[in-house]
């Protein structure tokens, strides 16, 4: 097996455990974990470099289709995971689920910094923990995906990446809020209450959007946005969920 083979082989393993996908076109994985900036050689490309075949070799193309593939597999999840909720509910779940600080989380969660390919003026920057780079390359990772299989693959990849995230958008059904699940699990582990603190509040008068954070134990395990700080504070709190659901998976 040559070098090459086995950098493909490992590639093959990673995408089995963490997407419970495998890849008939491995290079297509590879080209989703590159950045522009190896591409680029870390140097802004010109007009000509931009229309040349150098194109081919990062994974800005893959995140453009990727952006518009992942769009559609998470609204076909949250539609039919919840045909109760009026259309104004889902859009704001979808896009909680899909903005780039959103899918940098799921980036971390899959460890992509050490996987991803970057020039070394962008490793010497932090590029590895960047939350647009990661962000994006999730993106570029379902657009691989697409490419390779189709939307069955999407569909398959979707499920396994946001299946937790689901989860805690299914308590609504439960009649309880993110906020009193969160308060009900500190109690129930004998921790202090939560404290939700307003970070700024940007936008014209009539199109405020609040930004909260949310603290527990000094320690920050959620932030929110949203049209009201009410929502914000639901959203930090969801967040929190998730990140205290994946620190347990950790020490288990």
């Amino acid at each position: 097996m040559t070098e090459s083979d086995s950098e493909q082989e490992v590639l093959r393993q990673w995408s089995r455990q963490h997407l419970d996908y495998v890849f008939s076109d491995i290079t297509l994985l590879s080209q989703a974990l590159t950045h522009r900036s190896v591409a680029q050689d870390d140097v802004e490309p010109t007009l000509e470099q931009e229309t040349s075949t150098e194109l081919g070799l990062h994974n800005e193309r893959l995140e453009f289709l990727g952006d518009a593939v992942l769009d559609l597999a998470v609204s076909t999840l949250l539609y039919h995971r919840f045909p109760d909720s009026a259309e104004g509910e889902l859009t704001y779940w979808r896009s909680s689920l899909v903005n780039t600080r959103a899918l940098s989380l799921i980036g971390r969660e899959l460890e992509l910094g050490s996987w991803l390919r970057l020039g070394r003026g962008e490793v010497k920057s932090g590029g590895r923990d960047k939350t647009s780079i990661l962000g994006n390359s999730v993106e570029a990772i379902l657009g691989a995906v697409f490419l390779d299989g189709g939307w069955r693959g999407v569909e398959t990849v979707t499920q396994r990446l946001f299946a937790a995230r689901l989860e805690i958008y299914s308590v609504r059904g439960h009649g309880k809020d993110y906020k009193t699940l969160l308060q009900e699990r500190l109690q129930g582990a004998g921790q202090v209450l939560p404290s939700y603190i307003l970070e700024q509040v940007t936008g014209a008068p009539h199109e405020r959007q609040f930004s909260v954070m949310c603290r527990v134990n000094e320690r920050i395990f959620g932030r929110g946005e949203g049209w009201t700080k009410r929502r914000a504070e639901q959203e930090a709190a969801r967040e929190a969920l998730l990140a205290m659901d994946h620190a347990s998976t950790d020490e288990e």
